[in-house]
């Protein structure tokens, strides 16, 4: 086969069926009246690197087709890829955050297993930013290639601009370090992210909330675990911490709970504002909340220590809410019934204070709802 058909047959890959056999036929009349002119200025046929040598001004074959072919030469063109670079960096940044508190929980739960949390942190954090990255330039690809133009691109307020600083590095960075001048600069006075601005006490804490209870529901379920968690040392030894039977009982209680503790919070955030809705929410959370409380303190038994043969309960009730109990704790001894007696007593006080403070609540809730605005 000749050069230039070889030539020819290698463009003709690259170009649309249905235009392919024009194409070609133009392309041929270019580079033979290329040869022509060259041959007629030499005065004799042309060799086969002197044909290649005028190929190669034309052009590589996958350059030369791409000329002829319709829609973009590129997956994201100089239109969107400002777009994709915020979203490439603010999504790297959301993943290695979740990444690092993914490998402070393991740390803590399991501090022998330090290599291997670091090994599955950067697993994740690579894994994750790679698809980040594919879906990213896949989604991208896919509005140059048909032309979108999504309300984002072209209707944008002043005041949405806020969140753009979250894919700045060097704000999260100087935001961490304390600096109060940070982060105004990093989220000004009045700017709103995510329903949460720098002054809105509720919705900063409406975010807090949503994070313990996520760590909270992990744990609960068995995601994570703080070994801690289930004994402690005396000076006559180790003694472990079994749970009553009523913490299984109220186990779905306890978990419908804080999801809907979440639920609220994540409503709270949406909004932006606490509205009439989330003080809705809250006052059957907070009687659910009581209702709870009520069942744990009338079972009047929570937890069961043990140390080699011996045991004792963690007991406590209406009782343990005297000034006797309180000082019963301080002639308290220190092996195992004496701390089973003093911690039946300040979770009886724990229990006592939580019960108060959800009727505070509750009572708080109803007042703002008959205070506040429709909407």
């Amino acid at each position: 086969m000749d050069i230039i058909e070889r030539y020819l047959e290698a463009v003709a890959a690259q170009l649309p069926t249905e235009d392919r056999e024009d194409i070609v036929a133009e392309l041929r009349d270019l580079i033979l009246s290329r040869v022509e002119a060259r041959e007629e200025e030499l005065g004799r046929a042309l060799s086969d690197e002197e044909k290649e040598a005028i190929l190669h001004e034309i052009g590589h074959p996958l350059i030369v087709a791409a000329r002829y072919r319709k829609g973009p030469d590129s997956l994201i063109g100089p239109e969107l890829f400002p777009y994709w670079l915020f979203g490439a960096k603010a999504g790297l940044i959301v993943i290695a955050a979740v990444q690092a508190l993914g490998l402070f929980v393991s740390v803590l739960g399991a501090p022998a297993d330090f290599g291997r949390a670091i090994s599955q942190a950067f697993h994740g954090f690579f894994s994750g930013g790679l698809t980040l990255l594919g879906a990213l330039t896949l989604a991208g690809a896919i509005l140059e290639h048909y032309d979108i133009k999504p309300t984002w691109l072209t209707k944008w307020r002043v005041r949405d601009l806020s969140a753009f600083g979250l894919a700045d590095p060097a704000k999260w960075g100087a935001s961490l370090s304390g600096s109060e001048k940070a982060k105004a600069e990093w989220l000004p006075k009045g700017a709103r992210v995510w329903g949460v601005t720098a002054n809105d006490k509720p919705g900063l804490e409406a975010l807090a909330s949503l994070i313990v209870g996520g760590v909270f529901v992990m744990w609960w379920i068995g995601v994570i675990r703080f070994p801690g968690l289930g004994e402690f040392s005396l000076r006559s030894g180790a003694v472990g911490i079994e749970a009553a039977p009523v913490w299984a009982a109220l186990y779905g209680p306890i978990l419908a709970l804080a999801v809907g503790g979440m639920a609220v919070d994540a409503v709270s955030l949406i909004r932006g504002r606490e509205g009439r809705l989330t003080l809705l929410l809250k006052i059957p959370l907070a009687g659910a909340a009581l209702w709870v409380l009520w069942r744990l303190f009338d079972a009047g038994w929570w937890l069961t220590l043990t140390q080699g043969a011996a045991s004792a309960r963690v007991e406590g009730g209406a009782t343990n809410i005297s000034l006797d109990a309180l000082r019963a704790v301080n002639d308290a001894g220190r092996d195992l019934e004496g701390t089973a007696l003093t911690l039946g007593t300040v979770l009886t006080w724990v229990f006592a204070v939580m019960a108060i403070s959800f009727v505070v609540n509750i009572a708080t809730y109803v007042w703002r709802l008959a205070t506040t605005r429709k909407g």
